[in-house]
């Protein structure tokens, strides 16, 4: 069974070790045995020079944002450093820090035994470094899959990044542990970047859960920011509890969420959570 989940566009910075907070420290210490460097790298450098060779004005029209968020992703870009070590990079389960990441909580929630684990099941997605590996060393960047970055390889990341994060992901799904499952935790954006309809024509079985709310009318509705971090908490839940194979996953009860068997289907399960347990 392999996990995929997007990137986030926030990083937290603070050393491994230490909380986001910086009051205590987490379960786990990683090993500087355990870090791993990202599978892409080359090509990451390839979209950084791309990145350098664009002004700032420039960079905010592809990004679609402001200028100071512009700034920043040139200053990312011109600081960016081969070859990444412990001493420049962090690992990427721990760098991110959008809602699906406080979700996954892996400062607090993962220890040893669990990141290795997550090594084995649980890939990143990244505009930057196409698959990510939990512990795989980065950098802060700001490159979203959907842009249209100029590269020899043509316009947008789609087009320069071609098959290689599908082999990629069907390479380690082959070396992971439990069933041919694709767990799709990612949104549609990131999944795009993996052709998913092809790897289901193969025989992988690919699910795609979906995070629903009751809004104060009773209705069930996805509310973006309850479905990012219910994404993150089922990875650590997949994760910690072992779970590999797909027919366990309607055991998934964190946050309030139940299962929905009557809207649900084999690619695509439901999982609802009442007005009154919203936090």
């Amino acid at each position: 069974m392999l996990i995929l989940l997007s990137p986030a566009k926030t990083f937290d910075l603070h050393p491994a070790g230490a909380r986001s907070g910086g009051e205590g420290r987490s379960p786990h210490r990683i090993r500087p045995d355990m870090l791993t460097t990202p599978r892409h790298l080359e090509h990451s450098a390839e979209l950084i020079e791309a990145l350098e060779n664009l002004s700032v004005a420039e960079i905010a029209r592809l990004m679609d944002t402001s200028d100071n968020l512009a700034a920043q992703a040139r200053e990312y870009a011109n600081d960016f450093e081969l070859p990444h070590t412990a001493a420049n990079s962090l690992p990427a389960v721990l760098a991110f820090h959008g809602e699906a990441y406080r979700g996954l909580a892996a400062r607090d929630r993962l220890g040893t035994r669990d990141l290795t684990e997550a090594q084995k099941t649980l890939r990143l997605l990244s505009g930057l470094y196409g698959l990510l590996r939990p512990l795989d060393l980065i950098q802060p960047y700001r490159l979203e899959m959907g842009r249209r970055l100029e590269t020899a390889r043509g316009t947008g990341l789609h087009a320069f990044w071609g098959t290689r994060i599908t082999d990629l992901v069907r390479a380690d799904l082959l070396a992971s542990p439990g069933d041919h499952t694709v767990v799709n935790l990612a949104s549609g954006e990131y999944a795009s970047a993996v052709d998913l309809a092809g790897l289901a024509k193969e025989g992988v079985h690919v699910v795609s859960p979906r995070f629903e709310d009751e809004d104060a009318r009773g209705r069930q509705t996805l509310i973006t920011v309850y479905a990012k971090r219910a994404r993150g908490e089922m990875a650590a839940w997949l994760i910690q509890d072992r779970v590999r194979r797909a027919s366990q996953l309607s055991g998934f009860r964190s946050g309030g969420y139940q299962f929905h068997d009557d809207a649900s289907s084999p690619s695509v399960p439901v999982f609802r959570r009442r007005f009154a347990d919203r936090p």
